[in-house]
């Protein structure tokens, strides 16, 4: 069976940067599951795994623009103190859930004053170029509900 769209998939990953250090992987625990086609992964790697069957390795590079997309300075935002609502001392680093126009997105404090708080809502690793290595483990049909829901289902159900 090869990987299409609506398939449910699983694949075990090494996310790697430029600099070759490791950023995320599965291969020290359990492999990653999702349904193919529905933007799960980033753009370019989903395209990549197209058409691919189980015992298939892939090592790719993508571009930012096949990954997470590059970094906008649109998303970067000085909020008044005041407007930001956290009962606690906020600190360069720190992420944040905030309601966007685009739903709820994570957001990361990169600067800190007495009136002011500056947050950027790039994803960490949008401007980056990133190294996939990825085998595939197992692929089949995903259900209607699985595809409904957006996710792979264990064999309990997920608890919808």
């Amino acid at each position: 069976m090869q990987i299409s769209k609506h398939k449910a998939v699983t694949i075990h990953y090494t996310l790697t940067g430029s600099d070759d250090a490791v950023i995320d992987s599965s291969r020290d625990g359990e492999p990653l599951d999702y349904i193919h086609g529905l933007g799960i992964l980033v753009p370019g790697l989903e395209e990549v795994l197209e058409e691919k069957t189980a015992g298939d390795r892939v090592v790719v590079t993508l571009p930012p623009k096949d990954g997470y997309g590059e970094r906008s300075e649109e998303l970067l935002e000085k909020i008044e103190r005041n407007k930001f609502e956290f009962d606690g001392e906020i600190e360069v680093g720190m992420r944040f859930e905030a309601e966007t126009q685009d739903g709820v997105d994570l957001v990361e404090v990169i600067a800190v004053d007495e009136t002011h708080i500056s947050i950027d809502a790039n994803h960490p690793l949008a401007g980056k170029t990133l190294h996939f290595d990825v085998e595939v483990i197992a692929i089949r049909d995903a259900t209607e509900e699985e595809v409904t829901h957006g996710h792979v289902h264990g064999e309990e159900g997920c608890g919808h």
